[in-house]
């Protein structure tokens, strides 16, 4: 990972896409967020969906499974050639969470993310605060899925005192 000097304001990244089965959205479902629409493509068909759906849960879990796998990868790749990694810290929350269109079965959602603000934490000055907008894309280009999320982030200055 990388550290917040090391970050600007617009960069983006793509994470990866996924592809909603029916069989994947029933098995979230079932144990995530049973509503009928989400279990029963007959019931999905007649709510205001048109289709078996996906659950705003299940495209934000897989969002977040996506952007962890693409940050272990960063690690990887900066281990390798010898780079110090940065450790993130926790995340304190996110805001602006919207399902903006059905995710339905055989839908491929692409997700990406984007740094919008960082500053210095005040209360913690070795580390930054990092803005970033997570969405998520179908097929037909159309964006399903955003979210704008906090991070903190470990600043150099905690590796030179």
């Amino acid at each position: 990972m990388r550290f917040f000097e090391d970050m600007e304001v617009g960069q983006r990244r793509e994470v990866g896409s996924f592809t909603f089965t029916a069989a994947a959205i029933k098995k979230f479902a079932a144990q995530f967020d049973p509503q009928r629409f989400h279990l029963d493509e007959e019931e999905g068909r007649k709510s205001l969906f048109g289709g078996l759906a996906a659950s705003g849960w299940h495209v934000g879990s897989v969002c977040m499974s996506l952007l962890v796998a693409d940050a272990q990868r960063q690690m990887r790749e900066a281990a390798a050639r010898g780079d110090k990694i940065a450790v993130w810290g926790p995340s304190p929350g996110f805001r602006e969470l919207r399902w903006l269109k059905p995710v339905l079965a055989g839908d491929t959602i692409s997700f990406a993310s984007e740094i919008v603000s960082k500053r210095i934490s005040a209360s913690r000055p070795q580390w930054g605060i990092l803005e970033g907008r997570n969405t998520g894309t179908n097929q037909r280009g159309e964006l399903v899925y955003s979210v704008l999320a906090t991070a903190f982030v470990p600043r150099r200055v905690n590796e030179d005192g």
